[in-house]
């Protein structure tokens, strides 16, 4: 996606304060960025991340290739990726419930699962160097979607201004819709942040390739329509940081 940190240095610096922090926020109508209708069906996702110990990484892919059916017949896996750039090795994986109560229905069953502590679990922990999660939900106005063909994925992470959709959201949409609509890349989904750090959104996007990014890429920098959107919502963005990543042979988004 089109880099919003130059739009950001001018932009941010530049806004009102009262832009950025509405006074009255509970005067306010939401935008299409809440996660609304998901919070009251009670669907949400696990966003979890591993980094790896040095050396460790092709051993952690067999263990976990060998006994990752252990672990799905408790809970739906969306995907999981290995991370060719943004951290090395590290892996990123997806898990959806519909609810909390099957969230810890889920964690009881595996931790009273011998197959899965004595076979998985006892033989992983010692890979790793750091565990990290975040509980999200689906924004109403993206559905999750499937990639076309076998590719690469760019999960963007957008550490937005204090005060929740309500103040960025419709800006937010605006951006991401606009590199969708143009077709220079292949939106598949778009998360915001419940649990974890607050105001942060997720956008997952497919790319045949990396060169096919690359020129997808060029392409966008140069549309007006994307530039200007992206503009909007500089103004509310904090931080942007991104990853490349490779599906692995037992994720089902491929």
């Amino acid at each position: 996606m089109y880099n919003l940190r130059g739009a950001l240095s001018r932009v941010y610096a530049a806004a009102p304060r009262s832009r950025l922090f509405p006074g009255n926020l509970g005067q306010q109508r939401s935008t299409g960025t809440s996660a609304g209708s998901q919070q009251q069906n009670g669907t949400f996702y696990e966003f979890r991340t591993y980094i790896i110990q040095p050396g460790k990484v092709a051993d952690f892919m067999k263990l976990t290739s060998d006994n990752i059916h252990l672990r799905t017949a408790h809970s739906e896996l969306i995907g999981y990726w290995s991370v060719e750039v943004g951290c090395l090795n590290e892996v990123f994986h997806i898990w959806k419930y519909d609810s909390y109560k099957e969230r810890a229905a889920v964690r009881e069953a595996l931790a009273n699962n011998k197959d899965w502590q004595q076979n998985y679990i006892s033989k992983m922990l010692p890979m790793l160097l750091n565990q990290t999660n975040e509980i999200v939900y689906k924004v109403p106005w993206a559905e999750l979607r499937k990639p076309p063909k076998k590719g690469v994925y760019e999960l963007i992470n957008y550490q937005m201004v204090p005060g929740g959709p309500v103040v960025w959201g419709k800006a937010f949409q605006k951006a991401v819709s606009a590199h969708n609509h143009v077709g220079y890349c292949t939106l598949i989904g778009v998360f915001h942040s419940e649990f974890g750090h607050l105001n942060k959104v997720h956008s997952l996007w497919w790319h045949e390739d990396g060169d096919e990014r690359a020129a997808g890429r060029r392409r966008a920098q140069k549309d007006v329509r994307v530039v200007a959107a992206v503009r909007d919502s500089a103004t509310y963005l904090v931080s942007q940081t991104n990853k490349f990543l490779h599906p692995t042979p037992y994720s089902p988004l491929k």
